[in-house]
């Protein structure tokens, strides 16, 4: 289905995650972001990267793995992404919901 994100019609699927990574830029990420109540700022820019990097070279992600990456530690990604950080991240980040996430 399709969503009126940042000005521009994005395909979702049925739980607002975005199904063509294509779509994703800075301003769409920004409106999903609000819309989970988080204002981004410069420490998020790079945890949405590594999200986006090991999703496109077909890594599964845990928060685990996220806290491990160098990137971030596992109390500085809650802190970014409070209340379900790997599923939060990961919509704004325009990937799929991790398998690992409920």
């Amino acid at each position: 289905m399709e969503k009126q994100i940042a000005g521009k019609n994005i395909t979702v699927n049925e739980e607002g995650y975005l199904t063509n990574l294509n779509e994703w830029d800075k301003d769409v990420a920004t409106e999903i972001a609000q819309e989970e109540g988080i204002t981004l700022e410069e420490a998020h820019w790079p945890v949405l990267e590594y999200l986006q990097n090991q999703h496109k070279n077909e890594v599964a992600l845990t928060i685990r793995k996220v806290g491990k990456s160098g990137v971030i530690d596992i109390k500085g990604f809650y802190a970014l992404f409070p209340g379900g950080p790997l599923k939060k991240a990961s919509r704004i980040a325009g990937i799929p919901k991790p398998v690992s996430c409920i």
